[in-house]
C-alpha cells in the first residue's frame, strides 16, 4: 500500500513538474498594454493600443508596416486573437521572417487571388501551395476569431477558432526568425489584435 502511495506521489509530482516547465516556455508576446516583445518601426502611425486592443491602421499613402517581434524564434506555437476593421483588410501572420523560405499565415483578402485566405499559407515567389479548410464555415467576420499557427522543423499547422484547418510542409525552410503582423502596403483597412502569445516547443 504504502509502495502505491509513494508511485501515485512520484506521478503526481512528475506531472506538476512537467506542467510548471511547460508552462515556463510560454510568452505573453501582447498584454493589452505595451510593445515590450516587439521593434516598433520608426515614425509609428500604423500601431496604436486602444482598450486592450493593438490597431493596425493603414496611414495616408498606404505604405503598409510590419511589426516584428524583438526574439527569433525556432519551433513554436503562436495564437492570437483578431477581428476585422473597416476596408478590405489584407493580413497575416509572419512565421520565422517574410524570406522566401518563410511561410506567411494569411489573415483576410488575398491581394493576388482577390478573395479570402484566411489561415493559407503563403510563400513568396509560390503563392498559396495548399488552402485552408473549412474557413467559411469557421470564420467571424464581424467578432472575434481565435488562430493559432504552430512552425516545427519545415512543418506547419494553422487551428481556427479550435479546428484544424491547415497543414503543410515547406521544403528547405528556414528555421529561425522573427514572429511578425502584417499590415498590407496599398489597403486602406484596419484590423485589431489582442492575446497574442507564443509558445516555444523542444
Amino acid at each position: 500500500m504504502r509502495y502505491i502511495f509513494s508511485l501515485i506521489f512520484s506521478f503526481a509530482l512528475t506531472f506538476t513538474v512537467c506542467g510548471q516547465n511547460s508552462d515556463a516556455k510560454k510568452t505573453v508576446l501582447f498584454n493589452g498594454e505595451d510593445l515590450e516583445h516587439w521593434q516598433i518601426p520608426e515614425d509609428n502611425v500604423w500601431w496604436t493600443i486602444e482598450e486592450g486592443s493593438l490597431w493596425a491602421k493603414s496611414d495616408p499613402e498606404q505604405k503598409g508596416s510590419n511589426l516584428w517581434t524583438k526574439k527569433e524564434y525556432s519551433d513554436f506555437v503562436v495564437q492570437l486573437d483578431f477581428k476585422f476593421g473597416k476596408g478590405t483588410v489584407d493580413s497575416g501572420i509572419f512565421m520565422r521572417g517574410e524570406s522566401e523560405k518563410n511561410a506567411q499565415i494569411q489573415i483576410g483578402i488575398s491581394g493576388s487571388l482577390k478573395r479570402d485566405m484566411t489561415a493559407s499559407p503563403y510563400i513568396p515567389k509560390m503563392g498559396y501551395p495548399v488552402e485552408a479548410e473549412q474557413i467559411k464555415e469557421l470564420l467571424r467576420m464581424d467578432d472575434w476569431n481565435t488562430i493559432k499557427a504552430e512552425a516545427v522543423g519545415n512543418a506547419y499547422k494553422v487551428w481556427l477558432n479550435g479546428q484544424k484547418v491547415m497543414e503543410y510542409v515547406l521544403e528547405g525552410a528556414d528555421l529561425k526568425g522573427p514572429i511578425g503582423l502584417q499590415l498590407h502596403p496599398g489597403r486602406d483597412m484596419t484590423i485589431q489584435f489582442r492575446n497574442i502569445s507564443v509558445t516555444e516547443l523542444d
